[in-house]
């Protein structure tokens, strides 16, 4: 059951990275968005725990990367925001 919730975290992770890269190359959603930002997030979130869970390490180490860019991303629009 375990290995089916990993399997699925990381399918799902797949489909929200790729949607929102389609987003974005297809102008539905701007780059510089928290929107796209998130879903990014989230999309390496899950693809992390999955590569994790299965020991693919250029895999967890692309997402965790992935991760810290969309959050660094997200401080810096709401810096820029405030301003």
């Amino acid at each position: 059951m375990l290995e089916l919730l990993i399997s699925l975290f990381g399918w799902v992770g797949a489909i929200i990275s790729l949607y929102a890269y389609y987003s974005v190359s297809t102008n539905r959603m701007e780059g510089t968005s928290i929107k796209f930002q998130f879903l990014n997030i989230l999309g390496a979130a899950l693809i992390l725990v999955n590569s994790t869970y299965y020991g693919a390490m250029p895999s967890v180490m692309v997402n965790f990367f992935w991760m810290v860019i969309g959050f660094a991303s997200v401080v810096q629009f709401r810096k820029v925001k405030r301003t």
